[in-house]
């Protein structure tokens, strides 16, 4: 038997379905709120054996930096935090992960001077997810992977040595005719060294290879390692690859 409902009971179905309804589009909404407009500029000076090319993408990379960390959602999070460390880790991961439109709205080189401004969209709903995940060990912010490339591991040996360890994802073959565009990007190691303060000492990239001296094919799953020597005022070290 169906149980019949009274026209007051209707009533009170269609306002809590209506309340429901307001609930789910402002659940939806919320992303959009968070989703907010940054820009960052940054000037740099290279020296050799740094192209200029190498140089403007470094640049560029360090305006979105300070477009995040600048943000109202950062400063407001991390207030409390004085591991310079730790917050370099922050925003690296939410630059590489949590950033999309990004666009470069400004360029310039004078000598050996380059200099960019970026504008993107930075959503700030992240912050403080990624906060705990580093605070609390849920994440290891020093490894990165593309659809190419993955870094298993990175540390630093008693010598100053860093070593890398990375992983194909895709087949990479360095001698292919073919292998060129964003694909032939996303197979290099990207390696920073910053000094004790936090500002950049060094920055370069490093072919994937399966080997340092040769073996131009790389199948998916393959590993190769790379040995980096650490710049003397180098404290710290980020190891990240093209997205």
């Amino acid at each position: 038997m169906t149980p019949q409902l009274s026209r007051s009971g209707s009533g009170t179905l269609l306002a809590i379905a209506a309340q429901c309804l307001v609930f789910a589009a402002t659940a939806q909404a919320l992303p959009e709120h968070s989703r907010v407009d940054v820009t960052g500029d940054y000037r740099y000076a290279y020296r050799e054996p740094e192209t200029a090319s190498e140089a403007r993408q470094h640049a560029c990379t360090e305006a979105l930096y300070q477009a995040i960390s600048t943000s109202a959602a950062v400063r407001e999070q991390t207030a409390s935090i004085v591991d310079s460390k730790l917050f370099r880790n922050l925003v690296h991961t939410l630059a590489s992960k949590h950033v999309t439109d990004q666009q470069i709205i400004q360029q310039s080189e004078t000598g050996r001077t380059v200099y960019c401004k970026v504008k993107a969209v930075f959503h700030a709903d992240a912050v403080e997810r990624v906060l705990i995940a580093q605070t609390t060990g849920g994440t290891e912010p020093g490894l990165d992977q593309n659809r190419a490339l993955k870094i298993v591991s990175a540390r630093e040996e008693a010598d100053g040595t860093l070593v890398i360890v990375y992983q194909a994802l895709k087949r990479l073959d360095w001698l292919g005719t073919a292998y060129q565009g964003s694909l032939r990007e996303s197979a290099d190691v990207m390696v920073d060294f910053y000094d004790d303060q936090g500002v950049l000492v060094r920055s370069s990239r490093h072919p994937a290879r399966k080997t340092a001296t040769g073996d131009d094919v790389m199948n998916p799953g393959e590993v190769g390692t790379l040995r980096i020597a650490k710049p003397i005022n180098a404290k710290t070290y980020r190891v990240w690859v093209v997205k």
